[in-house]
């Protein structure tokens, strides 16, 4: 997807984020605090689109597990974030087979998810989920182009790092956040949602 399907701020965040782990591996909780803090907004994004208003529930334990087993943890900020998704993935899908309750199945492909041919629909996309509102329609994907989407725009991992938490191939992960982008952009058009947030979803629901 190349740069834009990374946001910047996450980028920007991965060295502060690697120094922070590496302090709170030596016990340092006002460092673990700072982790908290970087990763936790796209951690929750990612839970919302999975098990909906039980994020903040799952969250919690997954940061449990995380802060109980963080000095087994090897990596740098980028890796850190992705041993997180991949903790938080598990937590949402016991989560799910405690309430007895499916993870959203694939819908109904169409020519509406083929691969785009030009960038505007990804950027339109990447633009407006920056708004929480836009998490809702990320909803509305199949639930393999929902979580590569979210892995890549809201956790903000690459594409290698998505595969391995999905347990996919890159190439599949690749194809499905172009699909969910595609149909995200088509989704945002539909509501009529602008690249600069200016009316919320919630209005036409």
């Amino acid at each position: 997807m190349g740069q834009g399907g990374e946001p910047r701020r996450v980028q920007a965040f991965d060295g502060e984020l690697g120094v922070a782990v590496a302090r709170a591996q030596e016990g340092d909780e006002a460092a673990f605090a700072v982790a908290y803090r970087l990763v936790q907004p796209g951690l929750l994004g990612y839970l919302r689109g999975i098990v909906g208003d039980d994020a903040e529930d799952v969250a919690s334990d997954a940061w449990l597990e995380i802060a109980r087993d963080l000095g087994r943890f090897k990596g740098d900020g980028a890796g850190f974030r992705g041993w997180t998704a991949t903790i938080a993935r598990h937590r949402a899908l016991d989560h799910l087979r405690r309430l007895k309750v499916r993870p959203r199945g694939t819908a109904l492909e169409n020519d509406l998810l083929e691969l785009p041919g030009v960038h505007d629909t990804h950027d339109q996309a990447l633009e407006s989920l920056s708004t929480a509102q836009a998490l809702a329609l990320v909803a509305r994907l199949p639930r393999d182009q929902a979580e590569a989407v979210l892995l890549r725009v809201v956790v903000g991992l690459d594409g290698p790092a998505a595969a391995r938490v999905l347990g996919k191939r890159p190439g599949a992960v690749r194809t499905a956040t172009h699909r969910g982008l595609k149909r995200l952009a088509q989704l945002l058009r539909a509501e009529g949602v602008t690249e600069d947030g200016a009316r919320t979803l919630g209005e036409s629901r």
